[in-house]
């Protein structure tokens, strides 16, 4: 895993910028998952939102890994 991350002379966690981009991919995903209807399956929409936020940040960890560290 690299170091901190430069954001206009802020130095900030990488999992900070990891969790934002995993946040900004799952708002259309939540989006499509409201309009099909799918969340009446769900026993608890919080809960199911977290753990997709998490499974997601996991996702974009691993490709910052594979694309920053080659």
């Amino acid at each position: 895993m690299i170091g901190e991350i430069d954001v206009h002379g802020v130095l900030v966690a990488p999992l900070l910028v990891w969790i934002f981009l995993a946040y900004l991919f799952s708002l259309p995903i939540r989006l499509a998952l409201g309009w099909s209807g799918f969340y009446r399956l769900v026993w608890h929409r919080a809960l199911f939102d977290a753990a997709l936020l998490v499974i997601l940040t996991a996702l974009v960890n691993e490709a910052a890994n594979r694309w920053l560290l080659g």
